[in-house]
């Protein structure tokens, strides 16, 4: 009985696991530059340094803070923003997500559905490309982050 009782534990930790980095959208993720535009919303100008799907290109000044919406495998628009700039991170997609910088200059923690983190821009000016590390075949080096100032 208790070897049945610690393969059912087992087998249930086995499912939650593949769950957690599974989506319930039955389309594949799409690659980087493949992008869709969505109805612009209230945070997706670049002006207020958001970077979210369908938001546009316009504003070259840098921002004081920032906002990268994670939806359908994708980071939105490039953001750019001023040395040391609160970025916060929101996760709308149905899988977990973070983001972690491709030279390590910045990380959050996994993020469910729903979730928002927070990370401090670099302080040094330069291009700076993110990735998913949950999802490094369909989301590596996908975001940008311009820190400007």
């Amino acid at each position: 009985m208790t070897r049945l009782l610690r393969l059912l534990a087992a087998a249930a930790l086995a499912v939650a696991a593949v769950a957690a980095c599974s989506s319930d959208d039955d389309s594949p993720p799409v690659a980087a530059g493949n992008s869709t535009p969505a109805a612009p919303s209230a945070t997706s100008a670049p002006a207020t340094g958001t970077s979210a799907p369908g938001g546009g290109e316009g504003s070259s000044s840098a921002a004081s803070s920032g906002t990268i919406k994670i939806k359908d495998f994708k980071f939105g628009d490039p953001l750019t923003v001023a040395p040391g700039a609160k970025i916060e991170v929101e996760n709308e997609d149905t899988a977990a997500h973070d983001v972690v910088a491709d030279d390590g200059s910045f990380k959050t923690p996994s993020l469910g559905r729903g979730e928002k983190a927070t990370f401090t821009a670099p302080t040094k000016a330069g291009t700076y490309k993110f990735s998913c590390s949950l999802h490094p075949a369909s989301m590596s080096g996908i975001g940008t982050l311009t820190v400007q100032g």
